[in-house]
């Protein structure tokens, strides 16, 4: 089964989705690595012998109990250093590799290699993409390309982390989002504005291999979402089991069975109010414990976790407001990773964010789902030489202005079309005319000729000239006529594979469709 394969890399947990061509994205369980629901590979590697090239993988190393040995064998929270100063060529063989000691970048490319080579029967897919932290994007670019050289694909793409989040969670492009990211080791607060909108091309993830062509010298622009604000600290999940520990085994805070017990007892807190767990220290008896919301909300509050995030995402909103963007402005709020998921941060999020949407259904796979939406059928775009504007009625100035439907560089066949709602100009109006045309490139200088003589002179500030297309579509019939200033059409705008611009759209009056039809090619 054909289809592309994502891959969200994390700090603590890894998640694999597919989708095949026309069908329904979904997560793939990882047999022998996977383990919860949603499904996902603990991000941890254990490998005792170099020469036998056997590591244990996820799931196969928290039931061996692992874990609390570890020693040079065990390799976890590697994802955030890959692409340090330090780094070692990811293609180089674990064998070759002294003490058993992986690199990042080589234990992330063990963890790629065999997450491909256990895929489920009849996945083969023809395009894989991973998603990057913005702050370490070239990094993980090179690294990328180097750890799927061995991977039997002909397509990679990468995408970065925000923007994924973002259209996994069902945003538009040219939202600004809140990603507040809690993993198992860290904390993230990112106020982004992601690529996109209207009049400029909407995010796509970033080719690295087509065709089995290496793309890393091509001139493709680096298309991520804007860092208005950001802030972290390496604190997360495993910090707050920590505390649970202690504060359930005063004195045994580090014992590695007992964080394993109390992580599972955190997580269920998140769909219910009481949890319960087993733990035997040793060779002595089993002892039953119990953890409420409340004493975990009280123990969060006494840690200061609370006014932790209030100062990080203060640092986060200072940044923005010097780029002239406030609380009001932003669209949605993104809660991912798992302890995302505890009801106190939920409960200081809605408090400190009020009348900000909370996109919370999914913080574990929404990254991954993302990334899939970010490459339905990516393949190399064509770009326009031109852009194209449509002239609109503008109800404030009463006048007609260009608004602008694709911009000169973007890439075409069209990933989505763009929506555009107009409204009338006249009373008992009977057509809605559709005069489209092409800016003229941006230049704040012209040539003009003075006595004959050429003079440079700059030109004033404001909306480029347009010229409008000599052979102008049919408009758009009316019935019943429309009213002046009212909404009445529901348009969308789309470039199809042979560069013609294709109309569809709904008469809002009457509900019903519009017929399609072609306008003519772009430039």
């Amino acid at each position: 089964m054909a289809g592309t394969l994502a891959i969200d890399l994390g700090s603590s947990s890894t998640v694999v989705a597919f989708q095949e061509a026309g069908g329904p994205p979904r997560l793939l369980t990882i047999e022998p690595f996977a383990l919860g629901e949603p499904s996902v590979v603990p991000s941890v590697i254990w490998l005792a012998d170099a020469e036998a090239g056997q590591p244990l993988i996820g799931r196969q190393v928290l039931e061996a109990g692992l874990v609390q040995q570890g020693g040079a064998a065990l390799h976890r929270d590697f994802k955030r250093a890959i692409g340090g100063q330090r780094q070692i060529d990811p293609s180089e063989t674990v064998a070759n590799h002294a003490a058993n000691i992986l690199s990042p970048e080589q234990a992330g490319s063990l963890l790629l290699q065999r997450i491909w080579r256990q895929l489920p029967a009849g996945i083969e897919p023809d395009r894989l993409v991973l998603t990057a932290p913005i702050d370490g994007y070239r990094d993980y670019r090179r690294w990328l390309a180097a750890a799927s050289e061995t991977l039997a694909v002909a397509e990679v793409a990468l995408v970065d982390e925000p923007t994924a989040a973002a259209i996994g969670a069902g945003l538009p492009p040219g939202s600004r989002v809140l990603v507040v990211d809690l993993g198992g080791g860290t904390i993230d607060l990112s106020l982004v504005a992601l690529e996109g909108g209207e009049g400029r091309p909407a995010p796509i993830a970033q080719l690295l291999r087509f065709a089995g062509r290496n793309l890393d010298q091509s001139r493709q622009a680096l298309r991520l979402a804007r860092v208005l604000g950001k802030a972290g600290l390496a604190l997360g999940g495993r910090d707050i089991d920590h505390w649970i520990a202690e504060a359930l085994c005063p004195g045994q805070g580090n014992d590695p069975g007992l964080l394993e017990v109390v992580e599972r007892m955190k997580c269920s807190l998140s769909s219910q109010e009481q949890a319960l767990g087993l733990w035997r220290p040793g060779p002595g008896p089993t002892q039953e414990l119990r953890l409420s919301r409340p004493q975990l909300d009280r123990l969060l509050q006494e840690k200061g976790l609370e006014e932790l995030l209030d100062d990080l995402l203060e640092t986060v909103l200072a940044s923005a407001r010097a780029q002239g963007v406030a609380l009001k402005d932003v669209d949605a709020i993104l809660p991912v990773g798992g302890t995302s998921r505890l009801p106190s941060v939920r409960r200081w999020l809605q408090s400190r964010c009020a009348g900000v949407p909370l996109r919370d259904q999914r913080p574990i796979e929404a990254v991954a789902l993302g990334a899939l939406g970010l490459t339905p059928g990516v393949t190399v775009q064509d770009l326009l030489s031109h852009g194209l504007s449509l002239r609109c009625w503008d109800r404030r100035s009463r006048e007609y202005r260009w608004h602008p439907l694709f911009s000169a560089g973007q890439g075409w066949p069209s990933e989505r079309p763009l929506e555009l709602v107009l409204a009338c100009s006249q009373e008992g109006q009977r057509s809605l005319e559709l005069v489209l045309g092409e800016p003229r490139p941006d230049q704040r200088s012209e040539v003009v000729f003075e006595a004959g003589l050429p003079r440079l002179r700059r030109r004033p500030a404001g909306e480029a000239p347009v010229d409008a297309w000599p052979e102008l579509p049919a408009p758009v019939p009316l019935t019943p006529p429309g009213q002046a200033g009212v909404d009445r059409l529901k348009l969308r705008f789309s470039i199809d594979s042979t560069g013609a611009l294709k109309l569809e759209g709904d008469d809002l009056l009457t509900g019903l469709p519009l017929a399609e039809r072609r306008l003519g090619r772009v430039r």
